[in-house]
């Protein structure tokens, strides 16, 4: 369980080319065409950074791949908040499965409860992930006291974070699944 000393939110990129049909897996590095933003994806961010401008945002702390880094600049120039693009808020690591249809990937597994725990050939299992995703938050909570702080990123990684924060077993975690967070979205984290 963690104290968290500033308010953090926690935003999905927009929708990007990587969520439609034909789907990839889209971890680093991108096997596949950039996936950017779309024009949909592009509108939505814009209606959230109105909302994070009336909050007022502090910094931003994003993954530094592309469809995150588009969705937080977009938010910055909104805010004026100060952004940070990090390596360690990237996408899940499939490993050997990257750039493969999610499909592949979710076949490698007996069940949903594995990939908690199972390692993939140059990747990361879910726990894995979110330990790398809860060392970042403690990181800037620890620096920082009192300010608002968006946690731009992506939809499995920013799913297991909030997992994390409020101490769910990874059953729970897969109960909390469907609630995770749409390309686009986003929500206050709360212990």
């Amino acid at each position: 369980m963690i104290k968290l000393r500033n308010r953090f939110f926690l935003l999905r990129h927009g929708q990007a080319t990587s969520n439609l049909e034909p789907r990839w897996l889209a971890s680093w590095p991108e096997k596949k065409k950039i996936s950017q933003l779309t024009p949909k994806g592009i509108r939505d961010v814009k209606k959230a950074a109105q909302f994070f401008k009336t909050i007022g945002l502090d910094f931003i702390f994003s993954s530094d791949m592309k469809r995150s880094a588009e969705t937080a600049k977009i938010i910055a120039k909104v805010t004026k908040a100060r952004l940070i693009l990090d390596k360690n808020l990237r996408e899940l690591n499939t490993g050997v499965f990257n750039g493969q249809h999610p499909d592949i990937y979710r076949h490698y597994f007996k069940n949903k409860l594995e990939r908690f725990f199972k390692r993939l050939a140059k990747g990361e299992n879910l726990f894995e992930c979110q330990k790398r995703m809860f060392n970042v938050l403690k990181k800037i909570n620890n620096k920082y006291k009192n300010k608002t702080i968006l946690i731009a990123g992506h939809g499995d990684p920013l799913w297991l974070l909030e997992g994390g924060v409020k101490n769910k077993t990874p059953r729970q975690m897969l109960n909390m699944y469907p609630k995770r967070l749409m390309p686009g979205q986003y929500r206050e984290l709360r212990s």
